[in-house]
């Protein structure tokens, strides 16, 4: 194993915002963009949903609150002729349940700039949930007078089953992105030996860790402590925590940083990131998610595996092995343990399988 290094003798980075703050700035510049698409008046709501919620939510919420008025325009014969601008919050008490329920079913499949839109459940409750927030806001401060929302029903959401990798399947991904160069030849194989040690040092990351894809692009060199086997991560609305790793993921993120990170020159800007990618710069996003598929689809191809259902195959290990909840829900980052609750403590297939055998129909 190479020697181990600390923040104290990480290489000097340059100064210059985090990741987090210049994702914070690029958000909060977009949803000003998003904002202009809306009725002057929206903007009030969101003004008083900035304290609670983040950028990102925001932006989210005034995606969905345009396809709203967009399906007014569209489909409503009152505001045939209208345009965004024209909208005042006075039209929004002239709606009906009734205008609420078609925008539910116009939700299922409509058009957008000539791209067919669908959404899953989860999606159309999400449109839904950000439309009644709208209206209870100015509901709730009696600038209108009817909430045609509360008459209608939410949109059912149905359990599914959480996809996730087997124990067994976990080593089966690691062994391969190990071994697969002997598999590859030409391009595929000089990008294989140039992207081997990080990719191998995120999955065992995701895998050992349970943090979420945009915790591990945003991490930094000096967010590692090995003195401590600890990493800083920025959860959901900025808070920072710190999530301690084993040995595995302790190995490969040495090899990974004292190797091929160390002898990376990375673009100005992009000094201070843990992971880069073959340009130079801080890993994306989609780039991460994308890494992850490449690789499960080869080990699991019925399983569609990405950097979320390796968060859900570390809740659903340690929850386990512990069988704390608490813990799970602490470690994962979630505000709410009834929502670690509902998607970890329901998982006991070993108990189900046992099931199997219990009942016997005939004595042999």
């Amino acid at each position: 194993m190479p020697d181990k290094i600390t923040r104290g003798n990480l290489f000097l980075m340059a100064e210059s915002k985090s990741y987090h703050e210049q994702t914070q700035i690029n958000q909060t510049l977009r949803l000003r963009e998003v904002l202009k698409t809306l009725p002057p008046f929206a903007r009030d709501y969101f003004r008083a949903m900035e304290p609670k919620s983040s950028a990102k939510t925001r932006i989210n919420y005034a995606y969905d609150i345009r396809v709203f008025f967009h399906f007014l325009m569209e489909a409503n014969p009152n505001y045939k002729n209208h345009t965004i601008s024209q909208f005042d919050v006075s039209d929004l008490e002239k709606l009906e349940p009734v205008d609420i329920e078609e925008y539910m079913e116009y939700l299922k499949v409509y058009r957008h700039e000539d791209e067919l839109i669908t959404n899953s459940e989860k999606g159309l409750s999400r449109k839904m949930s950000a439309l009644r927030s709208f209206y209870s806001y100015y509901f709730k401060h009696q600038i209108i007078t009817k909430n045609p929302t509360l008459l209608v029903d939410m949109p059912k959401l149905h359990d599914k089953a959480i996809i996730r990798l087997d124990a067994d399947e976990v080593a089966l991904l690691l062994d391969y992105v190990e071994t697969c160069g002997s598999k590859l030849s030409g391009q595929a194989l000089t990008y294989y030996h140039k992207t081997k040690d990080r990719d191998l040092a995120i999955l065992t990351l995701l895998l050992g860790t349970g943090i979420r894809v945009s915790e591990c692009v945003g991490l930094d060199l000096t967010d590692v402590d090995f003195k401590n086997n600890g990493i800083t991560v920025t959860r959901k609305g900025g808070n920072q925590m710190v999530v301690y790793f084993g040995e595995e993921v302790e190995k490969a993120l040495l090899t990974y940083i004292n190797g091929d990170r160390k002898a990376a020159t990375p673009l100005s800007g992009h000094e201070n990131a843990l992971f880069l990618s073959t340009q130079r710069r801080r890993m994306g996003i989609q780039a991460m998610e994308n890494m992850v598929k490449k690789y499960a689809r080869q080990v699991t191809p019925n399983k569609k595996i990405t950097p979320h259902k390796l968060r859900s195959t570390y809740g659903t290990s340690l929850y386990k092995e512990t069988g704390d909840i608490y813990l799970v829900a602490d470690v994962l980052g979630h505000k709410d343990v009834n929502t670690t609750k509902k998607h970890y403590a329901a998982i006991d297939e070993d108990r189900r399988r046992k099931a199997a055998s219990a009942v016997k129909l005939r004595e042999s």
